[in-house]
């Protein structure tokens, strides 16, 4: 199931991330590159939904998509935290924090689905809600502007990106502590 629809829109979500990147070395005026690249973004993360709900539907789920899919995610927010750590739009220990988690955790799911224990590392709510969370944020410091002439979205993305931040510290103890038995088992 490499080239199924669902799956092509998580490669296409892959390979949109250098163009997300690129945007910020266009000669194009700041605010413009702001709304553009908070676009392609919005547009790219949507696809993760989009491909799982079309998955399901027409019965396409498979391992490779599974695997494939938060690799995406990841690969997704790392990029957009590194380019909003360049601009000085996010604090430096929370994208380390945030980068790091993604990091720690795939090694964990590795390691885990190498001795047969996967189930106990598996995606739950609070991983989603962390996700979810970068989600928003990441766009709101993309934008970095007064949305609707209203809406200070550094305000409420460098907030976010906080709420982000302690849900993934969470959301990190959460899946070790799920993981320990299986640890320990194994070190011994």
């Amino acid at each position: 199931m490499f080239f199924t629809i669902p799956t092509l829109l998580t490669w296409a979500r892959i390979i949109a991330i250098p163009l997300i990147v690129g945007v910020f070395y266009l000669p194009l005026d700041v605010p413009t590159r702001n709304v553009v690249a908070t676009t392609l973004f919005i547009v790219v993360a949507l696809t993760d939904w989009l491909d799982g709900w079309l998955a399901r539907r027409m019965n396409q789920t498979s391992s490779f998509g599974a695997f494939l899919d938060p690799v995406a995610d990841k690969f997704l927010v790392c990029a957009a935290l590194l380019i909003l750590l360049q601009l000085d739009r996010v604090n430096a220990l929370v994208a380390f924090i945030i980068i790091g988690r993604e990091i720690a955790i795939s090694a964990l799911r590795e390691w885990m689905a190498q001795i047969g224990a996967s189930r106990s590392v598996a995606v739950n709510m609070l991983g989603k809600l962390k996700t979810m969370t970068q989600m928003v944020a990441i766009p709101l410091l993309l934008f970095d502007g007064a949305l609707f002439g209203v809406v200070d979205t550094r305000i409420w993305g460098a907030a976010l990106i906080y709420v982000a931040c302690i849900l993934t510290i969470w959301s990190m103890i959460y899946y070790m502590r799920k993981a320990m038995p299986e640890i320990r088992a194994k070190a011994r």
